[in-house]
C-alpha cells in the first residue's frame, strides 16, 4: 500500500500503528552501545521478549524458519483497532498476522513482509460470578473474561490469587489465552480439569469479512466449535473469550527427583517399574505434568498433584521409593522431595519470594505488573532455537498388564538416542466422564481422549534471532565454519529426535500429534493435529474465510497456499 494508506490505518486506530524495524538494529555497528546490550539483555526476560512487537518468544526452527518482524503492526487496544487491521488486509491483499503471546515452536506468530494485529496491550481480565452466553438459557456460571492479549498469569492473577478459584489454562505463564484456547490447552491439571477449549463459553472473534461475530454454543456453533482447539489464527482474530471456573482444591503441589541406574539391563527394569507403578497409582485425575527417561540411564521425575497433602502424596510413592531402596543398582542423583502448598498461592509471585524461592521468577523491569512471574524452567527456555520437536499421543491401552513390555521396550530403545517425556497432563484419559465429554465436543485430534500421555522428544539451544551481534562477529572474523559446524550439529541432534521418535511409535502406530507442540516437517498434518475432525473444520474455513485471508502454515485450508502464505495456489 501506498504511503498514504498507510497514514489512513495509522488514523483508524488513534496512531497505534508501528512501523517495525529489525529488533537487533542497534547492534549493526557494536556490540558495545547501549543499544545493543539493552536488546541483548531483554533475551534474558520472556515478558521483555513479549513486549516487543518484532519478536518472538522461540527464535527459529533449524532449516524451517527464522523470527522475523512485520513491516507494520497495529498495537491493538480494542476491538475496532482490530476490524480496522482486518479489513487493511484483506482491501490490500496483505498477508497478515496475529500475535498475542508470541510463543508458536511453529512460527505462525509472524512472518516477514505482513502486518501484524498485536493483541498485547487487550489484556484485560474480569471474573463473572453468574455469566450467560449470549442467545443461551444455561444456567448462570462463574466465569472469567479475558482479552485477547492477556496471559496466562493474568488469568491465574485474577481468578485463583485473588478469586480463590480455578480456570483451565496453560503450564507456562506468559503463553497467551487465545493462542493455547485455540490450539485446545493443557495445564499441569489437565487430568483433572480438562482442556482449556474444554472450557470456553464464548467468544468475540473478528472474522476476515471484518465483522464481529459472538460465538458460543447457540451463535455461530460452527465457528465457536472450530475455536476450542482448530489452531489459531485460522478462523479469525480472537478479541475477547469467557472461560468457565471451576472450585479450587485445598492443596496443589509436586513430587521431583531423579533416580539412576547403574547398568542398561537396570535401567531396562526402572523403565518398567515406572510404567507400572504410573499405572497403578497414578494414573487418575490427582496427578499431572511429566516424567523424563533420559539417555545417561536416568530418570528424573517432575509431576504436579492436587487434592492431597504433603504427607498423602508421599505416601503414594512410599511402594515405589521402597522398591528403589531394596535394589543396590540404583542411586539417586536429585532426591525425593514432596511439597505443598496452599492451592490459591500457587501462581502468587509474592507468596512464592517469602515462602518458595527459586520456584518462580519475577519479571525484575522497574513498573512491571506485581504479579508477573515465570516458573524457573520455562524461563530457561527464552528465545530458543529448535533442532528438532515431534510429540505422540500414546494410549492408555499400553498401560495394561500385558501392554507395558511393549511400552517399556519403546521407550528403553528410544533412549538409546534422545531423551524421552511422557506429559501426562497433556492425555485425558483417566479424566472424569465429564470432563471427556466436554473435551470430545472440540475440534482437538479425539486421540487426545484416549492417551494416557503426550511423548515429546525435542531439542534446540539458546536464541539465533537474525542479526544478533554474536552471529555476526563470528562472520566478520570469518568464522563461517563455525557456524556451519552448530548448524550440521543441530542436524544431528535432529536425525537423533527423529530416531528416539521413530522407536517410540513402534508401540503407538499413527498416533496423533498436538498441533502446538509437533514436528515442523510432519507430512500428513491434517490427520496427525485433527484426526476425523479435520473435514468439519474445512467447512468452518470456508464458511468463514472463503478467500484465504488467515493463513497458518499447516492450518486449517493452508493447502490452497503457498509454504511461505503468500502465493495461492493454481
Amino acid at each position: 500500500p501506498s504511503a498514504a494508506a498507510w497514514k489512513q490505518l495509522g488514523q483508524r486506530v488513534d496512531g497505534r500503528l508501528l512501523k517495525l524495524d529489525a529488533p537487533f538494529a542497534a547492534c549493526a555497528g557494536s556490540a558495545a552501545t547501549p543499544a545493543c546490550v539493552a536488546a541483548l539483555e531483554q533475551l534474558n526476560n520472556t515478558y521483555a521478549i513479549g513486549d516487543q512487537p518484532a519478536l518472538t518468544q522461540t527464535s527459529g526452527w533449524l532449516d524451517a524458519w527464522s523470527s522475523q518482524p512485520s513491516a507494520y503492526a497495529v498495537a491493538a487496544r480494542n476491538t475496532a483497532d482490530v476490524v480496522a487491521a482486518v479489513n487493511f488486509a484483506r482491501e490490500h491483499k496483505l498477508r497478515l498476522v496475529v500475535k498475542g503471546g508470541g510463543h508458536s515452536y511453529q512460527g505462525t506468530s509472524d512472518a516477514p513482509d505482513s502486518l501484524l494485529v498485536w493483541t498485547r496491550q487487550m489484556n484485560e481480565a474480569t471474573l463473572q460470578p453468574a455469566f450467560v452466553a449470549q442467545g443461551c438459557d444455561d444456567a448462570p456460571q462463574p466465569a472469567v473474561t479475558l482479552g485477547a492479549g492477556a496471559m496466562w498469569i493474568d488469568a491465574y492473577d485474577a481468578v485463583t490469587t485473588r478469586g480463590g478459584r480455578y480456570v483451565q489454562g496453560g503450564g507456562c505463564t506468559t503463553v497467551g489465552v487465545a493462542g493455547l484456547v485455540q490450539s485446545g490447552g493443557f495445564g499441569s491439571f489437565s487430568k483433572n480439569y480438562g482442556t482449556a477449549a474444554a472450557g470456553l463459553l464464548e467468544a468475540e472473534v473478528v472474522t476476515a469479512d471484518g465483522q464481529v461475530r459472538i460465538a458460543n454454543a447457540r451463535t455461530n456453533s460452527e465457528l465457536f466449535w472450530a475455536l476450542k482447539g482448530g489452531g489459531g489464527g485460522s478462523f479469525g482474530v480472537v478479541t475477547r473469550l469467557t472461560l468457565r471456573t471451576r472450585e479450587l482444591p485445598e492443596k496443589f503441589g509436586a513430587v521431583f527427583f531423579t533416580v539412576k541406574a547403574a547398568s542398561d539391563e537396570a535401567y531396562r527394569a526402572l523403565i518398567a517399574q515406572v510404567v507400572a507403578f504410573y499405572a497403578s497409582a497414578l494414573f487418575n485425575p490427582t496427578w499431572g505434568e511429566q516424567i523424563g527417561f533420559n539417555t545417561g540411564n536416568t530418570v528424573d521425575v517432575a509431576m504436579v498433584f492436587q487434592g492431597l497433602d504433603q504427607k498423602q502424596a508421599e505416601a503414594v510413592w512410599a511402594p515405589f521409593l521402597a522398591w528403589l531402596g531394596a535394589r543396590p543398582e540404583y542411586a539417586f542423583e536429585q532426591p525425593f522431595r514432596a511439597v505443598a502448598l496452599p492451592a490459591r498461592q500457587f501462581w502468587n509471585l509474592a507468596f512464592h519470594k517469602k515462602y518458595a524461592p527459586g520456584f518462580m521468577l519475577a519479571d525484575e523491569r522497574p513498573g512491571a505488573p506485581a504479579h508477573h512471574g515465570v516458573w524457573k524452567g520455562d524461563a530457561a527456555d527464552a528465545g530458543w532455537f529448535i533442532h528438532g520437536y515431534q510429540s505422540a499421543w500414546l494410549p492408555a491401552t499400553l498401560l495394561a498388564a500385558e501392554q507395558q513390555a511393549r511400552l517399556t521396550d519403546a521407550l528403553f530403545r528410544a533412549t538409546r538416542h534422545w531423551r524421552v517425556g511422557l506429559h501426562f497432563n497433556k492425555g485425558l484419559a483417566g479424566a472424569s466422564a465429564a470432563d471427556l465429554a466436554a473435551a470430545r465436543d472440540t475440534a482437538m485430534n479425539p486421540d487426545v481422549l484416549g492417551a494416557f500421555a503426550l511423548a515429546i522428544i525435542a531439542g534446540g539451544d539458546g536464541p539465533h534471532y537474525p542479526g544478533m551481534p554474536a552471529a555476526d562477529a563470528q562472520a566478520a572474523q570469518g568464522a563461517q565454519v563455525a557456524a556451519q559446524a552448530a548448524a550440521q550439529r543441530g542436524r544431528e541432534r535432529a536425525a537423533a529426535i527423529g530416531r528416539a521418535m521413530t522407536a517410540l511409535r513402534q508401540a503407538a502406530l499413527n498416533a496423533g500429534s498436538y498441533v502446538s507442540e509437533s514436528d515442523y516437517f510432519i507430512a500428513d498434518w491434517q490427520h496427525a493435529f485433527w484426526g476425523a475432525n479435520y473435514d468439519r473444520l474445512a467447512r468452518s474455513k470456508r464458511q468463514y474465510d472463503p478467500e484465504g485471508l488467515f493463513f497458518v502454515r499447516h492450518g486449517v485450508g493452508c493447502e490452497a497456499w503457498s509454504d511461505d502464505g503468500f502465493t495461492r495456489k493454481a
